[in-house]
């Protein structure tokens, strides 16, 4: 069994929706939201194999996520500070906090990918599709 390519489409634009940095939420809203949509979805198609497409969307929503965070970081001062406390040099956490560079293009530099990683996504509690889909499917 498989998801029909519409029904993926739709919850791509789900999950965009529910990540557009311009809905005014917080983090911890954000997050309880990610998560009943995530859940819902892999609940009701937990009999189809879909690994590789949730672990491609995963990619893509952790990078929607960066971009929530980096917009957040707002003024240059905040970025350079946070970049320091996430481990980054302070050289490279004054070069990129002060990048002209779009929202979506910043979010694909390695510093940032480096900075916000999954492992700190996940220690933050932030919801993955692949890790949910694992716990109804053990290999």
């Amino acid at each position: 069994m498989c998801v029909h390519p519409k029904t993926k489409a739709k919850l791509r634009a789900r999950l965009k929706e529910l990540t557009s940095s311009s809905n005014g939420w917080g983090h911890e809203k954000r997050k309880e939201k990610l998560t009943y949509a995530i859940r819902g979805w892999v609940n009701y198609f937990r009999l189809a194999e879909m690994r590789t497409f949730l672990r491609d969307t995963d990619e893509w929503l952790r990078s929607r996520i960066r971009m929530c965070i980096w917009k957040c970081w707002k003024r240059v001062r905040t970025r350079f500070k946070n970049l320091q406390r996430c481990g980054i040099p302070k050289w490279q956490a004054w070069q990129w906090a002060n990048t002209r560079k779009g929202y979506w293009r910043t979010v694909h530099c390695p510093i940032l990918t480096r900075a916000i990683s999954m492992e700190n996504l996940k220690r933050a509690h932030y919801p993955t599709l692949t890790e949910y889909y694992e716990k109804l499917h053990p290999r």
